[in-house]
């Protein structure tokens, strides 16, 4: 097995006029033990570059994206499309997921767009191969009236949202295995002979059905517009983002469909009510306006590792806020008590008051992106940024020096020449995996030309780390396998150097580093990991080695 990792050797300093695309600066701090996946919103391509902003792979589809696009530990692409139409015709529409082999074939796809729902912005992999989806539901006018809606705030559509997760079969087919509606969790206090009512201020669990947040208008059927979705393995936890209430949302995922509909059962025992909320404590009436901190986020996720692990990162846009108009990139350590819940008084609004965390704010960093992009931790300490507006992606150290940036030269037409102003080069997120990933583990990655057309000569210099063939003399053993809680590992002929743990979505789960390069380990996993397949990746003397791992019986 061939695997190839690449390390950063040398830097590379911008002073040409002409450099408009591609690689503008790649300094010193810049993580460069890993690759960026990113789906150019004007493109039906997605690409994987190194940080030489050389391309390594690309993935075709017949659609652009809808939006966000994932690398899965087999090496083949989730990826949802916008499949166009006159239906739920506004920013981040999708309408189909696919899932897309290493050589670019569509081994599934299945659509989610009908008159009544509609997939858009985001899906997310789970441990155990399904896949959560966002989706817009429509509601009728009638229905949104009986609802508890102030008819000034009801036009001719209205659009709930709703979360479904699929399992997948065949080439095509998926089953909805569980699924959420927010329509199940509705307060007003508008009409005391129409459902839901109820003083708004005393359920925060639940969505105010009047509440009016950016873009939230009887002209706008599209209300909540939830633009992104994680999922806590450990919490059994879902976490989605409404860009019009400019919040956050916490959900029990330890539910049944029934319990999902409902304010009472599951693991943390309140049903699909909102676990935790935080951004604007205003709907729910318990904060001035002045107490909101976030402006038409995006991205919102859980951090899975480092100093901040546990705690929430955000892409804080910033549009209508304080900043006038900048952008911050945020973390936010939400209250959480040891059952998974999040401690709360009533009549105040969710802990904290502010971030624990913030890039962006200082007037020598500030950006602005009005709409779309992310934010991801890095190994290293860094943070890499994806300014989606511009199509620009930078990456800041530890200390919040800008380290690299790049621009994407993809537009409608394809790429642009070096030289040319990009246009249209909008990009919804990015996203670096790590060089031990496990879509990486079999494959020898060949750096080709950059993406733009007619490039300049470029001082950056990335090479081979020497990981060469792996041997088959380590005869490497993972036991038990299936596992419950721990795992013991071993070697025949060389020392264990490095141990990850990873979930088949691609998230980080744990990483050690053993003294002495020991040939045997006593691996314990996480506490509360869920049944699932995960990737153990061990790095040995004579290369990596990955092995899958079944946990079973939690």
């Amino acid at each position: 097995m061939v695997y190839t990792a690449i390390l950063a050797l040398a830097t590379i300093s911008q002073t040409d006029a002409q450099q408009t695309v591609g690689l503008i600066l790649h300094d010193a701090g810049s993580f460069d033990g890993g690759y960026v996946l990113f789906a150019p919103i004007q493109s039906a391509q997605t690409y994987l570059i190194d940080k030489c902003g050389r391309l390594l792979h690309s993935w075709p589809s017949a659609y652009r994206p809808g939006q966000s696009c994932y690398l899965l530990a087999d090496g083949s692409l989730l990826r949802p499309g916008n499949v166009g139409g006159a239906d739920f015709d506004a920013g981040g529409r999708g309408g189909i997921i696919e899932k897309i082999a290493w050589d670019g074939t569509v081994i599934w796809s299945h659509a989610l767009a009908t008159d009544s729902a509609w997939q858009h912005h985001d899906v997310r992999a789970l441990p155990n191969g399904n896949i959560l989806a966002i989706a817009w539901e429509r509601r009728t006018p009638a229905e949104v009236l009986a609802a508890g809606r102030k008819p000034t705030l009801i036009g001719t559509d209205f659009w709930s949202e709703k979360i479904v997760e699929l399992a997948p079969s065949g080439s095509g087919d998926a089953s909805v295995v569980w699924e959420w509606r927010l329509w199940d969790h509705l307060v007003q206090d508008n009409d005391s002979a129409r459902a839901n009512f109820g003083v708004v201020a005393q359920h925060p669990e639940l969505m105010d059905l009047n509440y009016v947040g950016g873009g939230g208008s009887a002209a706008n059927p599209d209300w909540i517009h939830l633009n992104a979705i994680d999922y806590n393995a450990e919490l059994d936890q879902i976490v989605v983002s409404s860009h019009n209430m400019s919040e956050f949302w916490i959900i029990d995922h330890g539910t049944t469909t029934e319990q999902a509909a409902s304010h009472t059962g599951g693991r943390r025992g309140h049903g699909g009510d909102l676990l935790y909320r935080w951004g604007n404590p205003a709907t729910y009436r318990a904060g001035v306006p002045a107490a909101r901190r976030l402006f038409g986020q995006h991205n919102v996720h859980w951090i899975t590792a480092g100093p901040y692990a546990g705690d929430i990162m955000v892409f804080n846009n910033g549009q209508g806020g304080a900043s006038d108009g900048y952008s911050t990139v945020n973390v936010v350590a939400p209250p959480q008590l040891a059952d998974g819940s999040y401690r709360s008084t009533p009549g105040t609004a969710f802990e904290p008051t502010g971030f624990t965390w913030t890039y962006g704010d200082d007037t020598t960093a500030r950006f602005s992106a009005s709409n779309i992009s992310g934010a991801q931790e890095l190994p290293n300490g860094g943070v890499l940024i994806c300014n989606g507006p511009a199509g620009t992606f930078f990456e800041i150290d530890s200390m919040k020096n800008i380290v690299w940036r790049y621009i994407n030269p993809v537009g409608a037409n394809g790429p642009v020449a070096q030289g040319t102003a990009p246009a249209q080069n909008l990009v919804f997120r990015c996203t670096l995996y790590p060089d031990n990933y496990g879509a990486f583990a079999s494959r020898t990655l060949v750096p080709g030309a950059p993406l733009e057309l007619n490039p300049l000569p470029s001082a950056c210099s990335l090479a081979a780390a020497g990981v060469g063939e792996r041997d088959e003399a380590d005869e490497l053993t993972i036991a038990p396998n299936p596992c419950i809680d721990r795992i013991t590992l071993h070697t025949v002929t060389s020392g264990i150097r490095e141990v990850s743990l990873w979930s088949v979505d691609g998230r980080s789960i744990l990483r050690l580093n053993p003294e002495g390069r020991a040939t045997d380990i006593d691996l314990p996993l996480p506490s509360h990991s869920p049944n699932g397949l995960y990737l153990v990746h061990v790095r040995t003397d004579h290369g990596i080695t990955v092995r899958p791992l079944v946990v079973h019986g939690n």
